[in-house]
């Protein structure tokens, strides 16, 4: 297969790829050994894009993928959905509110990712940053935990992620990172303003020099015997407590 395409698969990435970047396209599977809803409602949405589609035998998406494809699936321009560095600073200057951003220091397991990235839109998120050498890439397997995420959150591979940071904080954007050891917590902390979310790769939590760069560490605090959670719930609780200290302040500002 050339290696600038990846087969994408699943209901939701392939919805979410014809909603949202049908260009990226080059060949769409889908099964004939039966029908349901939801992949007539891919067909109709092909049909609807113009995407010419086959009708393959269920053992032929099992010979291509590796995963439940749930019989659909498409061949696509690799790599597509990654923002470059110049268009997340941009995005950061021109931003109508204030920015908020997600940054994973090396979560490596594809699932998580996927998680992350799925957790990240549902609040919100402008755009996810991964460092390029230290991170699962954004494949099949992320796309399809991703539910349909990946194709519509912008991410960005950056090869220095302290430098990054830098960048970050001198447009004025607040570098907040995850640490269970942290004596403030997420919960009594001001969330409001530029912000980026660091959170830590899934054995050994942030790096010395990220956690070195950040402007301030917060905790979840922990009411039972687990001293830690799986990175992608701790990115949806921390997330998700700076969107509803965003929604006290502006309840208060109206």
């Amino acid at each position: 297969m050339n290696k600038d395409l990846e087969w994408v698969f699943g209901i939701h990435a392939i919805l979410n790829l014809l909603e949202k970047r049908p260009d990226q396209i080059s060949r769409l599977l889908i099964t004939s050994n039966r029908s349901d809803n939801s992949r007539l409602k891919v067909e109709e949405l092909a049909m609807a894009q113009g995407i010419a589609f086959e009708r393959v035998e269920a053992r032929q998406l099992d010979q291509l993928v590796s995963g439940v494809h749930q019989g659909v699936a498409a061949l696509c321009t690799s790599g597509f959905g990654l923002m470059s560095e110049k268009e997340l600073y941009h995005l950061v200057q021109n931003a109508p509110g204030s920015p908020l951003l997600l940054i994973l220091d090396g979560v490596t397991d594809p699932h998580n990712l996927g998680a992350c990235l799925r957790t990240a839109d549902a609040a919100g998120v402008d755009a996810v940053i991964v460092p390029k050498n230290k991170s699962a890439p954004i494949n099949a397997t992320v796309r399809k935990v991703a539910c349909g995420a990946a194709e519509v959150m912008p991410v960005v591979a950056v090869v220095n992620l302290v430098r990054c940071l830098q960048s970050l904080k001198s447009a004025g954007v607040w570098i907040v990172g995850a640490d269970g050891d942290a004596r403030e917590t997420f919960f009594s902390e001001d969330l409001s303003g530029p912000l980026a979310v660091v959170m830590g790769s899934e054995g050994s939590g942030l790096r010395r020099l990220t956690r070195e760069s950040c402007d301030y560490l917060l905790s979840i605090p922990m009411s039972g015997e687990l001293s830690s959670l799986n990175v992608s719930v701790a990115t949806g609780v921390a997330l998700f407590e700076v969107v509803r200290k965003r929604s006290l302040a502006e309840d208060v500002s109206s």
